[in-house]
């Protein structure tokens, strides 16, 4: 089978190589599963680099997030079990771990369901609480995993309030349905929301990006507030003032979605047939902004990890149509 594999950390438009190898073998209780679509994910240049709080033996193929068809044609979405990733033909998962595929999104719309949803749904109401009528305040809502949690507040009834760099970005935050968009380029963030707010903030923040997105998000949650940190695209890991949070009365909350896997595994379930209903009744769709031909999966990899990407690249396996 034709695969994409790391021999060496570094950038991943370096060393990623797509070179002729050998379908991996299923471990106990893992399937063997050929690749319909697989979403690239910032994670995955994480992995190249080295920097991923998982690092696999070398080498290894990234592609943490499929949709995939099992050796008795049922078409699902999953995680792949690393080493063995998703920009391969062929790859590996847990069985545990397969979900079905939502009639209602295509392959490469699909393999963009997992992931960001998940951790949209997980953050906004496992640990937000996001109630209907507040004020959601999403950083980067014009990249794959902003665009989910953009979808999934107006989903749940909320006012969502948009960050993004650049008119590009700004007009796509808008056709998602965004109530407000502050492109950061232009534009004082916590100038606008407050104003937007009437000056009291914004309810629920969500932050895929850290650095001065972070330092942004505590000058302008409201009373009460959550900010909710998904990740940090930035590169910058912020240092939160917790004499800050105590005098504004606001939480921090951490989410990071791998561990419901192990700590409670049927609510990922539970959760994915919410979003399999949402999809069905058109209220999330996700965002994709390329298929990406096999060939260049290495480039779009790289594109993510230096942020220049709008939605989802999805990289389709030669003679897909998805």
């Amino acid at each position: 089978m034709q695969a994409w594999r790391v021999y060496e950390n570094g950038e991943p438009g370096a060393v990623m190589r797509r070179e002729e190898a050998e379908p991996p073998t299923p471990g106990e209780g893992q399937v063997l599963l050929r690749v319909r679509a697989a979403n690239v994910n910032f994670p995955d240049a994480l992995l190249c680099r080295g920097h991923y709080q998982v690092r696999p033996p070398l080498p290894f193929t990234p592609g943490v997030e499929v949709c995939a068809e099992t050796e008795d044609g049922r078409r699902v979405i999953t995680t792949a079990a690393l080493p063995h990733g998703g920009f391969a033909e062929y790859t590996l998962a847990d069985a545990a771990g397969l979900l079905p595929a939502p009639d209602a999104l295509d392959d490469a719309e699909a393999a963009a369901l997992h992931i960001g949803y998940q951790t949209g749904w997980f953050g906004l109401h496992r640990r937000a609480a996001l109630k209907e009528g507040e004020t959601l305040l999403v950083h980067a809502a014009a990249g794959g995993v902003g665009s989910a949690a953009v979808q999934l507040g107006k989903a749940a009834g909320a006012t969502v309030i948009s960050v993004v760099g650049g008119p590009e970005k700004a007009a796509v935050a808008r056709a998602l349905g965004c109530d407000l968009v502050i492109d950061r380029r232009s534009e004082d963030v916590v100038a606008a929301v407050k104003a937007a707010t009437g000056g009291r903030g914004a309810d629920v923040i969500y932050d895929p990006v850290g650095g001065e997105a972070y330092q942004q998000s505590a000058k302008c949650v409201a009373f009460e507030g959550r900010i909710v940190i998904v990740g940090f695209a930035s590169g910058t890991v912020p240092a939160p003032a917790l004499n800050h949070a105590l005098v504004k009365n606001y939480s921090i909350l951490g989410l990071h979605w791998g561990l419901y896997a192990a700590k409670d595994p049927a609510s990922i379930a539970r959760c994915h047939e919410t979003l399999t209903g949402y999809a069905a009744k058109g209220l999330i769709k996700p965002l994709i902004g390329e298929r990406v031909p096999f060939a260049r999966a290495a480039d779009a990899v790289q594109r993510v990890a230096d942020g220049t990407t709008t939605g989802r690249l999805v990289v389709l396996p030669e003679g897909a149509h998805a």
